[in-house]
């Protein structure tokens, strides 16, 4: 397979493989055979090192480094972010994520255009979270740059970043074969019974095989004895290698302690670290000589064991000592980050100095790589903390921005720490709020909002701001738990939001708006909503305001004010983004896709969902389902929708997520009125309609008159109209007008019908919501041609007919072309090369072309490499019969 790979390359094609397995399988052995192999090429290689796992960025560094002379070629936003990451340069706001990866992608894509490029990242599970973010982000992209990627991670590894990813688990050589390493491991005699026993316990590891014998006598080796320890292959390896740490002098132990310590690999520091502990250059032969160590101009062990051995078993003083002449060899003002880190290691008690040190560190990290950065540095900084209360302090400080970076499993294991205590009554409610909302962001359920209420409840006297944020927390919570929420919890949290002082932040309006809402419907609530959303629009609203949007955003809806909706959605994911906050942003994604298909963007909301699937398995968050139930549904994909309908349910009922239920059932209401079968519609939206869910209820409704009066159930029509009619109340946009019309006219006849629904494409023509007006169309034309005017049909049908199909609406297009046909028009549909063959990303960088944009503009906006925006290009023109950007324009919608 890696032989394929290097062929591959050299042929033009991307490829990635991830080689997973227990240590000493044999995967770094691999990795210098693609080495070997590829010897023409561009060879990139990077270690990941356990002891600089915390160091944000530092394994992409080491990939990075030896093409930094490209930066300049780079678009300026990446090349400022990569400048920013590796302490080139000094900014106020943590790079994009997303950025950083696509920095990457671009620079290697620029490097494997003189010649092809390989990486070989060993030993992944221990680079820093920032950097394996960047690398898979970059190898998901690969697709037409001669650029390969060999990642060697342990198998198992929490390493769950690298999942998705085309891989390979090496397994043991077989019996025949371990007994013929063995046998060239050692040259003397061996007892068979020992040789079988070593055999079993290796379980065809090699590294085992040629590592464990190693140390024992030949007599215990051919008389059975000593080989008796059946514990982890692991410790066992490591313990050969300690074994053989013993005969060597002191000076030289310690020599590869200081090694170990520190993971560049920098000779000159390691040099300059032995000079203080007063360790000549002659150490090194003896470590040399037994191949333990190779020093050159950069440090490199035989196997990362051998660092893991070295540093594992050495005392704790020993330890201290070696990080503290590393601290020393290391220029403060270049590298403070790193001086900081080894003076931490080398502190072998609490010390407060150091801490506060620490303290700084997070803060430039987080200008420099953003939250996780910031959250090593301070998990470091509550570990020497001395004083109990600055501890708690710290801890808190750390659980928030480890949960912000995503990692919320890592957070509650800082908030354990921080429980230990002393706490005061406000680091107790702090506790307890954030824990709430970590349980809801990994279930989104049921579970999180009595947590959160009583977390509300508890800060109200101690802090009001923040009282007021959980229980807008609960109100979310309670707003997802939908139907599965127990009864009355709603107007539960309504009740202690109300009882808490009044604030003037756009988040405390829209508490009360929501407060109301839960307590007294929607008449009352709107003019609150409005004038929350207004405040939310405001340019200069705070920092906490700005982890709000993402709520107005999706409450926006529920005024049915698509402007408002359209304008925060977007500046939800540029906030988001420019804080490197990757739970929040995954949120305002999801946010924005639902947007993106109320304009009928379905490529775009396509494209953002998949930038949150990639987010939410990197922070190991609940999936976030909602808006691809609705895409599903407008696209009519028939049996993909009921798949996706069928998993979530479970998934949600798993969960306690009773609005995922809910939105299936609109969803299916949606799907079966597109297809025609307006009984399985009316079904669907009835069910939908029995739980008063804000937004979704307000759909339901609109989908249940549609499939009522299609079904012959005209009263439940007009039922349904009436409680749609009171729940639109003032809400006078051209959006909720226009919904009005188009279901009044729906029970209506003759001159009343045809002026509403003139009046219904009119205003829905002034609002963003394209496939409501398709619908509008669609609905006027069938009316048109059931009172036998065809050839007015023909052109609201047409009209229809075109939007639908521009947006990827199959089912609602198919109805229109059937309603076309029966008037006696000619349906034309495009070919197998047409523009529904394209994929979503195809479509998407088709449109972006036609807007105008280069092939590197269209791939910094997808995390695209230039070649690959190039390549998808050549697809589309062989899709669409055209050769040239010239002829898009008239070949897309």
């Amino acid at each position: 397979m890696l032989d394929r790979l290097v062929d591959g390359l050299h042929a033009g094609r991307s490829s990635v493989l991830v080689l997973r397995g227990e240590p000493g399988i044999g995967k770094s052995a691999l990795l210098d055979h693609v080495a070997e192999r590829a010897a023409e090429c561009r060879i990139a290689r990077v270690g990941g090192v356990e002891s600089e796992m915390e160091i944000a960025f530092a394994g992409l560094h080491q990939l990075c480094a030896p093409m930094l002379a490209r930066l300049e070629r780079l678009p300026a936003p990446q090349r400022d972010a990569l400048r920013s990451v590796f302490g080139l340069r000094d900014r106020e706001t943590a790079p994009d994520r997303f950025v950083v990866g696509l920095a990457v992608l671009t620079l290697l894509s620029d490097a494997a255009a003189e010649k092809p490029l390989i990486c070989l990242v060993d030993d992944a599970q221990w680079l820093d979270r920032a950097s394996v973010q960047a690398m898979a982000f970059a190898a998901r992209r690969l697709l037409a740059d001669p650029v390969a990627m060999v990642f060697a991670v342990r198998e198992p590894s929490d390493e769950h970043q690298l999942d998705g990813l085309p891989g390979m688990v090496l397994q043991g050589i077989g019996e025949d074969d371990a007994r013929m390493l063995l046998a060239s491991a050692l040259p003397g005699p061996l007892d068979p019974r020992v040789r079988d026993r070593i055999v079993a316990e290796a379980r065809g590891n090699p590294l085992a095989l040629l590592e464990v014998p190693r140390g024992w006598a030949p007599t215990e080796l051919a008389g059975g004895f000593g080989v008796t320890d059946a514990g982890h292959l692991t410790g066992r390896i490591e313990q050969s290698f300690v074994r053989r740490l013993d005969p060597l002098p002191a000076d030289t132990r310690r020599l590869l302690l200081a090694a170990a310590a520190e993971p560049l690999g920098d000779a000159g520091l390691l040099w300059r670290a032995a000079a203080r502990l007063g360790i000549g250059t002659d150490a090194a032969a003896p470590a040399v000589a037994d191949g333990l160590i190779d020093i050159g101009v950069r440090v490199r062990f035989r196997h990362p064991l051998v660092r893991s051995a070295i540093y594992r078993t050495a005392p704790a003083h020993e330890r201290h000592a070696v990080h503290g002449a590393l601290a020393d060899a290391t220029d403060r003002e270049a590298d403070p980050d790193r001086w900081t880190w080894h003076r931490a290691h080398a502190a072998g008690a609490p010390d407060e100095a150091v801490a506060e040190e620490l303290e700084r560190s997070a803060a430039r990290a987080q200008r420099r790589g953003g939250l996780a950065a910031a959250a090593a540095f301070l998990e470091c900084a509550t570990e020497l903390t001395p004083d109990p209360r600055r501890r708690v302090r710290r801890a808190l400080m750390a659980a928030q921005a480890t949960f912000d970076a995503g990692s919320p499993d890592s957070a509650s294991e800082l908030l354990a720490v921080a429980e230990i205590g002393p706490l005061l009554e406000l680091d107790r409610a702090r506790l307890e709020r954030l824990r709430a909302v970590i349980l809801f962001a990994k279930a989104r359920g049921n579970d999180a909002v009595l947590p959160l209420l009583e977390a509300g409840r508890r800060l109200v006297p101690l802090d009001a701001d923040l009282a007021r944020e959980t229980f807008l927390e609960a109100c979310s919570a309670v707003v997802f738990s939908g139907r599965l929420a127990p009864a009355g919890r709603g107007r539960e949290v309504a009740e202690a939001a109300r009882s808490a002082p009044p604030g003037e932040r756009p988040m405390d309006l829209w508490l009360m708006a929501m407060a109301t809402w839960f307590a007294e419907g929607d008449a009352a609530s709107a003019a609150l909503m409005r004038n929350a959303l207004d405040a939310f629009r405001r340019d200069d609203i705070g920092e906490a305001d700005h982890r709000w949007l993402w709520i107005a955003s999706r409450g926006a809806p529920t005024v049915w004010d698509d402007d408002a909706w359209h304008d925060l959605a977007r500046r939800q994911v540029r906030v988001a983004r420019e804080a490197g906050a990757l739970t929040l942003l995954a949120v305002a994604l999801a946010c924005l896709a639902d947007e993106q298909v109320h304009e009928g963007d379905f490529a775009g909301a396509a494209a953002s969902l998949d930038e949150v699937d990639v987010i939410t398995e990197v922070t190991g968050n609940a999936p976030i389902i909602h808006t691809a139930l609705i895409l599903s549904a407008w696209r009519g994909e028939v049996d993909q929708a009921s798949e996706v309908f069928r998993t979530a349910v479970r998934a949600a009922t798993d969960r306690g997520e009773g609005r995922a239920i809910t939105l299936v059932e609109l969803a299916t209401a949606v799907l079966e009125n597109g297809l025609g079968r307006y009984d399985a519609a009316l079904a669907a939206a009835q069910r939908a309609c029995r739980h008063d869910e804000i937004i979704l209820a307000n759909w339901a409704l609109v989908e249940l008159i549609e499939a009522a009066v299609r079904s012959g159930h005209r009263d439940v029509a007009v039922e349904a109209l009436g409680r749609l009619v009171a729940r639109i109340g003032s809400n006078g946009t051209e959006w909720a007008l226009g919904i009005e019309a188009r279901c009044r006219a729906l029970v209506c006849e003759g001159p009343d019908a045809e002026a509403l629904y003139r009046d219904a494409v009119e205003r829905l023509s002034g609002s963003r919501a394209a496939p409501q007006l398709g619908r509008a169309h669609l609905l006027y034309g069938e009316w048109l041609r059931r009172e036998n005017r065809r050839v007015e049909a023909r052109d609201q049908l047409r009209r229809a007919d075109d939007l639908f199909s521009g947006m990827g609406a199959r089912a609602f297009a198919e109805r229109a072309g059937r309603e076309l046909l029966a008037t006696g028009a000619t349906v034309h549909r495009r070919d197998a090369g047409s523009l529904e063959e394209l994929t979503a990303q195809e479509a998407q960088i088709a449109r972006l072309a036609v807007e105008g944009l280069t092939n590197p503009e269209i791939g910094a906006q997808l995390y695209l490499s230039r070649r690959t925006v190039e390549w998808h290009l050549r697809k589309v023109f062989t899709k669409l019969g055209i050769s040239s950007r010239r002829e898009l324009e008239k070949a897309l919608p």
